[in-house]
């Protein structure tokens, strides 16, 4: 394959910046770019080690000074030579000598192509390496953890253990069928649908991981509802401890959705403060009230408030008929002014109920203790191995079907032939999953998602 190269921190002014070049040419090329203070060639160096020195423009001049360091192949991340070059991390040196490096004849690294190259050379299974990008995008320490779990194979062990109760039935069906005159015990529809039982109840179990997974992964999906001016900008800026939402008098402020990705206790939300909801011949203002319509029928989390200053309306009303059936937290804010609302009202809707005062900053705790009971799971632990991914969660569907396929094929008399072809393919889907059989456009879009660098 081809010498790559890339960035492989951020795109931005800092301490130290590393680049990264990987390929069979990799030292040689490195070479052209740099010139160590004692005159050592790289191509001296033994792995992990490394050198002090200048690195040249495309003119051979001075361009930084820093360190190279050699990794040498197997024993490097990618599995091949690898040479990287810590230089001082301002934007145009770095790319100044990334543009040294591609016109000593490398080319620029796609996305994830790195770690693509180190899942070929069999140095990590596919779920390991996909959790490279959950280690970098790890909002916490537990999702750390998880992160790390999964890249020291703990999904990878759990699916493996799936599919050897598979391999084994359809090695007994293999031996009874090619040694039919040999003292083989005979594979009968009930042995077989023992068997294949417990595969199926273990499929459902990791399959049931997915959703705190992806909450692991992603956060949880939060939203901020109500009629106009009952708080909700003051909640979201007392959320993400910064003034994101303006804050006035006048109802109907908020027209678009603002974002904010925060921290609560132990859990990530992505939160999202919308426009009020109400009848409005705004056209503008209907526009931010169908977007937050929408927001909330896609929201793993519902933060419906309400104004304790005033009693119930037509608009909360409207709202409260609005509301699917997922997780809502309902807050009756401005607790610290004179109360007007009949909670009597509102309780029989709600199973979690918070009193705040968003503006003085009360019922912070509250608020974090309610999310973390819905979302933060202590009974699920990284060494289970969860499901992180769509991709993942595909592909146990696709073999949990399959298994419920062969089984009903069993209670209905089907040939052993169709039971094997059925799990064969259940069998297929779980190495898919892995890695161990995989197609190139699905480790193409696996690595896609990646950032370049890594």
């Amino acid at each position: 394959m081809h010498t790559i190269a890339a960035i492989a921190t951020p795109h931005a002014a800092g301490g130290i910046a590393v680049i990264r070049i990987s390929g069979d040419t990799a030292i040689s090329v490195a070479q052209q770019c740099f010139r160590s203070t004692g005159g050592k060639s790289l191509a001296e160096m033994s792995g992990y080690t490394c050198v002090y020195g200048s690195f040249l423009d495309t003119a051979g001049s001075e361009l930084d000074d820093g360190i190279a360091t050699v990794f040498r192949a197997p024993h490097s991340y990618t599995g091949e030579d690898t040479v990287e070059f810590s230089c001082h991390g301002g934007i145009f040196v770095t790319r100044q000598l990334l543009e040294t490096v591609y016109a000593a004849g490398v080319q620029p690294a796609e996305a994830g192509e790195f770690t693509k190259r180190a899942f070929l050379a069999g140095k990590m299974t596919l779920t390991q390496a996909e959790a490279v990008m959950d280690v970098i995008g790890a909002a916490g320490k537990r999702e750390l953890a998880f992160a790390h779990a999964q890249q020291n194979g703990a999904l990878f062990h759990r699916v493996q253990q799936i599919s050897q109760g598979i391999v084994r039935s359809l090695g007994d069906l293999a031996a009874w069928a090619d040694y039919p005159e040999d003292e083989i015990p005979a594979v009968t529809p009930e042995s077989l649908h023992a068997a294949l039982q417990p595969v199926l109840e273990q499929l459902d179990s990791t399959l049931a991981t997915y959703d705190y997974g992806r909450i692991l992964q992603s956060g949880v999906s939060a939203v901020i509802v109500g009629k106009p001016n009952v708080g909700k900008s003051t909640l979201f800026n007392l959320l993400s401890g910064s003034q994101r939402s303006i804050v006035t008098e006048i109802a109907g402020t908020t027209r678009d959705v603002v974002e904010e990705q925060i921290r609560l206790g132990n859990v990530t939300l992505r939160l999202s403060d919308t426009a009020g909801l109400r009848e409005t011949e705004d056209v503008i203002e209907q526009m931010g009230v169908k977007i937050a319509e929408e927001r909330l029928a896609q929201a793993d989390l519902i933060l419906a408030v309400f104004d304790t200053t005033r009693p119930l309306d037509d608009d909360d009303r409207r709202m409260l008929e609005q509301l699917p059936e997922k997780p809502v937290i309902a807050i009756l804010n401005k607790s610290d002014q004179s109360a007007q609302l009949d909670t009597d009202e509102l309780e029989p809707h709600f199973s979690r109920v918070i009193t705040m005062a968003a503006r003085e900053g009360s019922g912070l705790e509250q608020l974090q203790q309610a999310v973390e009971e819905l979302f933060y799971q202590a009974e699920v632990t990284p060494e289970l191995g969860i499901v992180a991914n769509a991709r993942q969660k595909q592909c146990l569907e696709q073999a949990r079907e399959q298994v419920q396929l062969a089984l009903e094929a069993l209670d209905a008399g089907e040939l052993l032939d169709a039971v094997t072809v059925l799990l064969e393919e259940a069998a297929n889907a779980l190495l898919t999953l892995t890695g161990e059989r995989v197609s190139e456009a699905v480790v193409n879009d696996v690595f896609s998602r990646f950032c370049v660098g890594k």
